[in-house]
């Protein structure tokens, strides 16, 4: 359970002031700037070598955030064309580390006792030619981010991830690397669902706090301009998903996510991960095909 500071949840970037660089690290073309769509400050990280440019938490690999939230949300956009990585360690109560990784470098997903390897399938704007003709076979969708590539909220549930890959019981998270190329509004950490779509007065008229879903906290939401819908304009993926068209075995925008299911908004509340026999299957296999393998950096 979250220490009293980190609940109901931990605005990263405030908490550890990012922008005076005493609590973090970067390296390379790492740069503030005002993105005109967001409104507000975003981190431009971008380089040819995915380990020449980054923004790290904390500083040292000696130190640790201890950030107990089971759900990490991380508000970001791919750079168009390009491919970034982001590494995340984790602790386990028996306290090893483990290393969480997703980038859309990686053409399959891989795993060793102590580092998880995902593909990040970057999704394109509604409508557009890179969304109508994205085949479902794994070379047409993993790879460079498209042109029109949107900000997207992905809600990593890090206590799902050790549990069904690794058998293993979270404990919190040590540390964040977002490397090149990217630009990244902000991290946040909490025991809570927090669903973009939902309004306050929506959430309030469902009584949803009593599911442990809560809206957006106002300092960590994206502009909805009056009169347009939240996921018409962003990506929302929560991982793991049971709608992923690669079961398991890749981050992506799940067809059968919030947007796609009902106009209306409490509908679109994202479902607690539940594991069907079907899926238990398709784990055991990814864990058959990949477990002999060692993981092999991209670079």
């Amino acid at each position: 359970v979250p220490a009293a500071w980190q609940r109901p949840y931990l605005n990263v970037f405030k908490h550890f002031r990012v922008e005076e660089w005493k609590r973090s690290a970067r390296e390379g073309d790492v740069a503030a700037l005002t993105d005109a769509r967001l409104k507000g400050t975003v981190y431009r990280i971008r380089g040819s070598i995915p380990t020449g440019s980054y923004l790290q938490l904390p500083r040292t690999g000696t130190q640790s955030l201890g950030l107990a939230g089971r759900y990490l949300y991380l508000l970001f956009r791919p750079m168009p064309r390009k491919h970034f990585v982001v590494h995340l360690d984790v602790a386990t109560e028996e306290n090893q580390v483990v290393r969480i990784s997703f980038s859309n470098l990686f053409k399959e997903f891989k795993s060793t006792a102590t580092w998880l390897q995902f593909p990040f399938v970057c999704g394109a704007a509604k409508g557009s030619v890179y969304d109508r003709t994205a085949g479902t076979s794994r070379r047409d969708l993993v790879g460079a981010a498209p042109a029109d590539v949107r900000w997207t909220c992905l809600v990593l549930d890090l206590h799902s991830i050790l549990s069904l890959y690794l058998n293993r019981r979270y404990s919190h998270l040590k540390s964040v690397k977002l490397c090149s190329n990217l630009l990244v509004k902000n991290l946040c950490t909490s025991d809570l669902v927090f669903d973009p779509g939902v309004t306050f007065s929506e959430a309030r008229q469902a009584d949803l706090a009593c599911r442990g879903v809560a809206p957006m906290p106002r300092e960590m939401a994206f502009p909805v301009p009056k009169g347009e819908k939240w996921h018409d304009l962003y990506d929302y993926i929560r991982f793991p998903s049971e709608g992923s068209k690669l079961p398991y075995d890749s981050i992506q925008k799940s067809c059968s996510g919030p947007a796609a299911v009902s106009e209306d908004p409490v509908r679109q509340l994202p479902q607690p991960v539940t594991l069907t026999k079907a899926v238990r299957d398709r784990l055991s296999l990814i864990h058959q095909i990949t477990s002999p393998k060692a993981v092999s950096a991209p670079w």
